[in-house]
């Protein structure tokens, strides 16, 4: 227990298993350190540079496997008593402000955005604790509109959710839950079909304005918060759009149904001008601050979103060992004296694009800029200044998110972590020298892990194509070491995951995409490092849809089908790869089996496993290219162009020398 014993709000326990990972992992250290005796002692004549290349590989390999291994040298795991909060705080909770990002009404639809806004809105906590904030970085009326329906549907929806104690508390995921209507209390019976009745009402409305591409003109001049668009140029040009829709100090518009207060609710629109960089999702967060804002070793990294901060540590406070709980409320109540009017418009000044200028906001207070992966700079920056985070994974999930449901946006997505995560430690606030004496050891290692998993794609590169390509010669590259380090580490890797109630099949498709984000996305990732280095490249913050298209994409990926369906470099690169293994193996056999060659011992064996290995995990990619008709297949320019280069590329090592 942490402490007082009978009232301890949380415990913390270590892993029972330690000592066997432990062990574990230090034997496959032993193993991996003979790999690189055997690289230096066994220099061959012949293949000197590609056997010195894989020695190289596997040294960083190595490195970075370690650091990986920090993150499980110590972990720990936590119990929370959630009946004992109220009874040691009763009325003095603190109050928690809910931030809600979105980018695009096209491939971030406002219906998926509004069901955010709603389950968090039907938290079970005291409702005049709770604000919500929607930062809205694209300024869509519409998505103003959605939340404007949304508000309405609230005063029904979150009486109803603490009526009959729903869960799940988005709209949407409840009623998809539901089997039947059918009830033996009549009163919930008849009180579902309502609320059922006012969603899909609402829902109607909203996907009628986004298909029509507006705001009818009957729902616009009946709130007098459209008018701020009227200034509006583009998503790159606008005044800073604010609205609050839901608060206390406005009794008439506040309260639900059963006439209890709801909780605050902002729609939030940035200011954007040309001349001004909006600093991505960082500025939305530190605009938001602005209106009211590795557990073991100090707590796990920042890493997007579902998490929770406490305020001092967003706005700049250092901790120390003085630091107290303080949750008394009566700064907060001071900022509310105003009316609402007021109130909006001195927010509106906080929002706009001048106001950090030459402030220590995005440098020293707030989310951190110059980065594209502003969650995890701004964590370490955090723990620079002595907070410490903790991570915990209750039995019913707490956040529910929806990925990108398709390769491409997966890649996508994956190349600007890969790109912003190495870009860190080229800043002011690279955990080498900025983390240094001021957090753990191990949670530096954490950070590097991240930091460097760009260039992972080197060695996972070299190893794809090395020892298939040697393979022509009947040149043996490994020994027993490798095996068991690479069956050591896959092991693991399945053991963990059926552990945290994964299935053997997911852990195969975690294998591919691992294979795949590496040979591809961060691929790109390094090169656009380098090309910026020149002044050659700008990055970009790439939004993914977290849609599906069309009915047939829907079906496919609902029959676990990988969806390609377009051209683009990265399934080049990884079709490539693909039929490179594919020619290697097919060579290898024909000269096993038509030839009668044998094999050079075990060395060879393991390295015709390895490409074997790799022909059937690409296995997806193949069918892309030869098996399928659907729109979903690879395009036939990919077929060829892959083609061309794989075989290329075998003829040509065949017959170097």
């Amino acid at each position: 227990m942490e402490s007082g014993e009978d009232y301890s709000l949380f415990e913390t326990r270590k892993d029972k298993g330690r000592h066997i990972r432990r062990i574990y992992a230090i034997s496959l250290f032993v193993a991996i350190c003979f790999i690189w005796a055997y690289r230096l002692s066994h220099i061959p004549a012949y293949g000197k540079w590609a056997w010195l290349g894989l020695f190289a590989a596997e040294l960083w390999s190595g490195f970075y496997w370690l650091f990986g291994q920090a993150l499980r040298w110590n972990m720990l795991f936590r119990k929370t008593f959630i009946n004992r909060l109220s009874e040691r705080y009763e009325n003095s909770l603190p109050r928690v402000d809910m931030f809600v990002f979105t980018a695009d009404p096209i491939i971030e639809p406002p219906m998926m955005v509004i069901n955010t806004v709603l389950s968090v809105m039907a938290y079970d906590y005291p409702a005049e604790k709770l604000s919500v904030y929607l930062s809205d970085d694209a300024g869509s009326d519409i998505t103003f509109y959605a939340l404007l329906e949304a508000s309405t549907f609230a005063k029904h929806w979150v009486p109803f959710c603490k009526r009959f104690k729903v869960e799940p508390r988005s709209p949407a995921a409840y009623f998809n839950t539901l089997v039947s209507t059918n009830s033996h209390d009549h009163n919930h019976a008849k009180d579902l079909d309502a609320i059922k009745k006012l969603y899909v009402d609402m829902k109607r409305r909203i996907e009628d304005a986004v298909k029509l591409g507006g705001v009818p003109s009957e729902a616009r001049s009946k709130h007098n918060g459209f008018s701020q668009w009227d200034s509006y140029y583009s998503r790159h040009d606008h005044d800073t759009i604010l609205q609050i829709l839901l608060h206390e100090r406005n009794p008439h518009n506040s309260k639900d149904v059963d006439g209890f207060v709801l909780p605050t609710l902002v729609y939030m629109a940035r200011e954007k001008r040309p001349q001004y960089h909006h600093n991505y999702k960082a500025g939305a967060i530190n605009s938001l601050v602005e209106l009211h804002g590795a557990d073991g070793y100090g707590g796990p990294l920042f890493i997007g979103t579902c998490c929770f901060h406490r305020r001092d540590a967003l706005c700049g406070k250092k901790f120390n060992c003085q630091y107290k709980n303080e949750w008394n409320d009566e700064n907060e109540k001071e900022v509310v004296k105003a009316n609402l009017h007021e109130l909006e418009v001195e927010s509106k000044a906080l929002a706009s694009c001048s106001y950090e200028e030459n402030t220590l906001w995005g440098k020293e207070i707030g989310a951190i800029y110059g980065c594209l992966v502003e969650d995890v700079i701004t964590g370490l920056w955090i723990h620079s200044q002595g907070w410490k985070s903790i991570y915990y994974n209750p039995p019913r999930k707490a956040f529910f998110g929806i990925a990108p449901t398709n390769l491409l946006h997966t890649l996508v997505q994956q190349k600007r972590w890969g790109e912003g995560d190495f870009q860190i430690l080229f800043t002011e606030y690279s955990p080498t020298w900025y983390g240094e004496g001021k957090i753990n050891l191990g949670l530096l290692m954490g950070y590097w892990r991240f930091n460097y998993s760009a260039t992972t794609c080197l060695p996972i590169l070299y190893y794809s194509f090395i020892p298939s390509l040697y393979l022509l010669k009947a040149i043996p590259l490994w020994f027993i070491p490798f095996a068991y380090v690479i069956l050591g580490e896959s092991s693991s890797t399945l053991i963990e995951g059926l552990i945290s109630g994964g299935t053997i099949k997911g852990w195969w498709n975690d294998l591919r995409m691992w294979l795949y984000i590496r040979t591809s996305a961060y691929l790109f990732a390094l090169i656009d490092i380098v090309w910026k280095f020149f002044g050659r490249s700008y990055s970009s913050f790439a939004v993914t849809t977290k849609i599906v298209e069309d009915d047939d994409v829907s079906q496919r990926y609902k029959n676990e089908v990988m969806e390609f369906g377009t051209s683009s470099p990265f399934f080049t690169v990884l079709a490539t790869l693909a039929l490179l293994h594919l020619f290697c193996l097919l060579a290898t056999i024909k000269e096993l089996v038509l030839c009668k060659v044998a094999l050079t011992g075990e060395k060879m064996a393991l390295q015709v496993l390895l490409c074997g290995f790799l022909v059937l995990i690409n296995f997806p990619i193949y069918q892309g290219l030869f098996l399928r008709k659907d729109k979903g297949r690879l395009p036939s320019s990919h077929t060829i162009k892959s083609t061309t280069l794989a075989l290329s590329a075998c003829i040509f090592f065949k017959i170097w020398n």
